[in-house]
């Protein structure tokens, strides 16, 4: 005890002290080590790594905040090829179309989606589908959803997506947004639901559109929210947005399984004339080919990664439409005197009827949607893992396995060489003919007739993308097999919303939008984005 009594007594506050003062010191040395490693130890054989403080957390901060900034910097710094450190991970960039070639052309050998995306995109959409599955048996689903996404299907959308556009704004539709004249609205929760409806519709069905209302447009929100980059590493965490996720993945999918297991006890089958044919019935009467029907759980997280393809990306370029819009009043009437010239008007002063024929006679409405894709693409950053160590060709580089790859299609569609002053919203650049005004805009790669290669992946003949600057749904066997329906559904919702409202920026400033938030897998406009809105008189 004599012993013991000599030894000074420490409080509980010089406890807390020294422990503090050692982690100062821990991660003082942790970022000393970090930085010596950078500037003493470099592989001549590996892509330049961006400098970086801060181990683990490397350059995530930076990329997260605006990735579009962030590679432009690189590019300036280390060339079309850098790694930088993403949540611990090594990231190797390629920029540029050989950049895109080298990484979504790649060999399923060389390169893989599913090892990347699978801790995101499963718990959102559900076991054994999309990337929770080998690839032969996601190109064999894709396949099945090409029911969906015919010329024949598409002439029915038209009318379908026109008829839940016109509800939704009309007067007396039951939510009152727009019951009055003009007022302001905030576009992204309001694009959000209506392409939710109009994706349901056409898409999935009536029955399956009959069952949604604003509550599930909340649901929607839920799932959305487990893209959040977080979840790259951590989709497991008690996190309050991931009990939200799997609260609303639960709830959509049960309602998928109450709609089959009641057709299941129907009788009924896909042959019946009794009914609309829809997704749902036709997945359930699919089989895989080794002759395994799919299940139906998996029917049930097919229709819910067919949602959110069919809404996500429409519902942010439908904003950024109208966002861009709001501040060209005048293409906003260019695109009404569009419809009057090309469809005609009835004897009411109204446009005639819209239909999927009508789209391809409707070019500025096109370019109005290529040129939003262009500099708003929805997807700004596309993974692959490494399989196999990998050349880049032209450099004396070799990417190990250990690193994920990254292409950002974006970037060549935001660079000068391929279109000039990028950053310009300007539909008028893609007219095949343009006027001396804007033929200084124009595409290089249209100008000089760059040819697209195709092939088919087991679901039908793509565009491989490999020489095109312009990739808003990425390119080889993940390209999106939705790129048709995207364009027929904000074609539409466009055109129709042309017709009956004007939009106006409320700062009233031409140009001036909002920022992009770039938290989520998907890029969208931040909110709230408001613009003020007026009813066109009716003749």
């Amino acid at each position: 005890m004599g012993i013991l009594n000599q030894i000074p007594y420490l409080s509980t506050a010089s406890t807390l002290a020294i422990a503090g003062y050692g982690l100062v010191i821990f991660i003082a040395a942790a970022i000393l080590i970090n930085v010596l490693r950078q500037v003493l130890i470099k592989n001549p054989n590996e892509p330049p790594i961006v400098f970086h403080w801060v181990p683990i957390i490397g350059s995530t901060i930076t990329y997260g905040i605006d990735p579009y900034n962030f590679f432009f910097s690189c590019r300036e710094k280390y060339g079309d090829v850098f790694t930088f450190i993403l949540l611990g991970k090594k990231t190797t960039v390629c920029l540029g179309t050989k950049g895109n070639d080298f990484i979504l052309n790649g060999k399923l050998r060389d390169v893989n989606a599913e090892e990347v995306y699978t801790p995101l995109t499963t718990p959102v959409f559900g076991k054994d589908v999309v990337y929770d599955c080998p690839n032969s048996k996601l190109m064999e689903q894709k396949k099945f959803v090409k029911f969906g996404l015919t010329t024949s299907a598409f002439r029915t959308y038209v009318g379908l997506i026109t008829g839940e556009v016109n509800d939704f704004f009309s007067k007396d539709n039951a939510h009152k947004k727009f019951a009055a004249n003009s007022g302001t609205v905030d576009l992204p929760p309001v694009m959000a639901e209506l392409t939710i409806y109009t994706a349901s519709r056409s898409l999935q069905g009536k029955e399956v559109r009959d069952g949604f209302d604003s509550s599930f447009a909340e649901l929607y929100h839920y799932l959305d929210l487990g893209f959040s980059a977080i979840n790259f590493a951590l989709p497991w965490a008690p996190l309050p947005h991931n009990r939200n996720r799997d609260y609303a993945q639960k709830k959509m999918a049960d309602t998928y399984m109450s709609i089959i297991k009641q057709r299941r006890e129907s009788g009924e089958d896909l042959k019946s004339e009794d009914r609309e044919e829809d997704m749902i019935w036709n997945l359930m009467n699919c089989t895989y080919k080794d002759g395994t029907p799919i299940p139906d759980y998996q029917v049930a997280h097919m229709m819910i990664a067919l949602l959110m393809a069919g809404q996500h990306s429409s519902s942010s370029t439908i904003t950024w439409i109208f966002l861009n819009l709001a501040t060209r009043p005048e293409i906003q009437d260019e695109l009404l005197q569009e419809q009057k010239d090309v469809l005609g008007v009835n004897e009411d002063g109204t446009i005639k009827e819209l239909t999927y024929d009508d789209l391809a006679r409707l070019p500025l409405h096109t370019q109005v949607v290529k040129e939003t894709l262009r500099l708003h693409a929805p997807i700004h950053s596309v993974m692959r893992k490494v399989k196999q160590p990998l050349t880049v060709e032209g450099t004396p580089y070799v990417i190990p396995t250990t690193h994920i790859l990254l292409a950002a299609p974006g970037v060549t569609s935001r660079t000068a060489a391929h279109f000039p002053e990028p950053m310009v919203w300007q539909p008028h650049r893609w007219d095949e003919s343009p006027s001396e005004k804007y033929a200084h805009l124009a595409p290089a790669h249209i100008k000089e007739g760059v040819a697209e290669e195709t092939e088919d992946y087991g679901y039908g003949l793509i565009s491989k993308g490999a020489a095109s600057p312009y990739l808003p749904f990425g390119a080889g066997r993940h390209r999106c097999i939705g790129e048709q329906f995207a364009y027929v559904q904000l074609q539409t919702i466009l055109a129709i919303m042309v017709r009956d409202l004007k939009v106006f920026n409320v700062k009233g400033k031409e140009g001036e939008l909002v920022g992009t938030d770039y938290s989520s897998l998907f890029s969208r406009p931040l909110s709230p984005a408001v613009v003020r809105w007026e009813r066109r008189e009716k003749a």
